[in-house]
């Protein structure tokens, strides 16, 4: 086979799993201040999907044009949830944050099932073959927005946080608990803010693959699992790590349904996961616990 090929796939896993990493963002932020591990995270994603979906067929609004608004939607439900259902758990054990979260999902996919169908659905634009070359490279127009958006969304993220008032209370909150309880800050609201922003990385990263991908309800468990192998892989709370890890996914997963079989791609993924664990547990940019 020649060397171009693999070249080229090789790029699109790259693209996707920028993509990955938006998703698999979301799930980081959230875990590295709230503390709580969203087991709904692949379901909202789906949900932001399907709302792409809608407007797409019944408005005809390109999903790349609706990022945003969906983006904020998204935002809106996971600052609800947060404010409303999930901060009376921050305390309590957390088999009972795993039981009212994979509850929430239950729910979610769900309710899609009832509104959609189980049939997977699909957004075609009018770039949804497009491609661009360059010499013997060619890379797909879809993936190469998706992740140019991805990039995008990641580092108003990173500025949020590090160039922000609020951002740094959220980090302050991340760091110590009690210390930011005692200054003054509202905690709560701030748990919330910050699952609102993680719901809205996951909305946009859904918006994104909603070109890339058919959706189906049972979509959701599926990109919940991907999205923790990711986080652990990269780092448990980081950033860049959630990044790196989304494009070492993305990365395998091409060249793995390339060189073997498209079945064989999880097999690949989880492998990479096995070896961070045994090598490396802290993930690949985690910090190391004293």
């Amino acid at each position: 086979m020649p060397f171009e090929v693999y070249l080229n796939v090789a790029v699109g896993g790259l693209l996707t799993g920028l993509v990955y990493g938006l998703m698999a963002l979301g799930l980081s932020v959230i875990f590295g201040v709230v503390r709580v591990v969203n087991f709904a995270h692949g379901e909202m994603m789906t949900i932001a999907m399907y709302i792409a979906i809608v407007l797409f067929s019944a408005l005809h609004l390109d999903p790349m044009v609706m990022m945003v608004p969906i983006a904020a939607v998204l935002f809106c439900f996971g600052y609800a949830l947060q404010a409303g259902v999930i901060n009376p758990f921050i305390t309590r054990p957390e088999h009972s944050q795993f039981l009212l979260l994979v509850a929430i999902a239950i729910i979610m996919i769900n309710v899609l099932l009832i509104l959609f169908g189980p049939d997977a659905q699909s957004v075609q634009t009018s770039y949804s073959y497009d491609s661009f070359q360059f010499g013997k490279l060619i890379v797909d127009a879809t993936k190469l927005y998706a992740a140019a958006a991805a990039v995008t969304v990641a580092v108003a993220l990173y500025c949020f946080f590090q160039f922000t008032a609020i951002g740094t209370a959220i980090r302050a909150c991340a760091d110590n608990y009690t210390g930011a309880l005692v200054v003054g800050l509202d905690v709560k609201h701030l748990y919330a803010l910050t699952f609102g922003l993680g719901s809205a990385c996951v909305g946009a990263a859904g918006v994104m693959l909603v070109l890339i991908v058919d959706v189906t309800p049972s979509l959701g468990p599926a990109y919940t699992l991907l999205a923790f192998v990711i986080v652990i892989t990269g780092g448990l709370g980081s950033m860049p790590g959630a990044l790196l890890g989304g494009v070492l996914i993305g990365l395998t997963e091409a060249m793995a349904g390339l060189i073997f079989t498209p079945s064989a791609k999880s097999m690949f993924a989880f492998g990479i996961l096995v070896l961070v664990l045994l090598f490396r547990p802290q993930g690949i940019m985690g910090k190391k616990v004293t």
